[in-house]
């Protein structure tokens, strides 16, 4: 089996997060912005223009995520819309890659983020990913298009053909500097067996 390749998790910002998408849960603008309002008692701004491709639906899942295996290889895409993932019980890591202009992972620009609650990202099309939690199980909102969650849940409940996303391996990368991640595969996979 090869080495992993040690990919350290950072901090989420904007900046660092640009070239996949946009952080989700900036401050209020200080802009007066015309999609903005602030009160003693609520505030409320636009934070994104969510774009689920053309013809598309959106819709809101809930997903809940499990998986704190240290070790990265695979990442999937969607080819037609962006896709939101909000944390709402605790935090999760985001791994990221942008695409080679034939559709592969750009494995030069990936990237792992810390992605707290009270924060999000919303990718690309196009944008690799992963995810993992931090703890036991993170529930998450997510905002993406509907026909690609049907196409992408036939594909894993019945191995269908894709035809809005992919999925691909990648060579073994190793998420370091956040806790809550399991370093050693063999100790997972043997708790799982028990």
């Amino acid at each position: 089996m090869p080495t992993a390749t040690p990919l350290t998790v950072q901090p989420l910002t904007a900046g660092a997060f640009e070239a996949y998408g946009w952080m989700l849960g900036k401050p209020f603008p200080g802009d007066n912005a015309a999609s903005s309002f602030t009160s003693p008692s609520s505030d409320f701004w636009r934070e994104h223009l969510f774009d689920a491709g053309p013809s598309g639906d959106p819709e809101v899942l809930w997903v809940r995520y499990r998986d704190r295996e240290a070790e990265v290889m695979q990442l999937e895409a969607h080819w037609l819309t962006q896709q939101a993932v909000v944390p709402l019980t605790g935090p999760l890591v985001q791994i990221v890659a942008t695409s080679t202009p034939d559709g592969h992972p750009n494995l030069d620009s990936l990237t792992a983020f810390e992605v707290p609650v009270g924060e999000g990202i919303c990718m690309r099309p196009r944008c690799w990913h992963a995810t993992r939690a931090l703890q036991n199980e993170v529930t998450c909102l997510m905002l993406t298009r509907r026909s690609t969650t049907l196409d992408l849940a036939a594909h894993l409940l019945t191995g269908a053909p894709v035809g809005e996303s992919a999925i691909r391996q990648i060579p073994p990368y190793r998420l370091v500097g956040a806790a809550g991640l399991i370093q050693a595969p063999t100790l997972q996979r043997g708790a799982e067996l028990q």
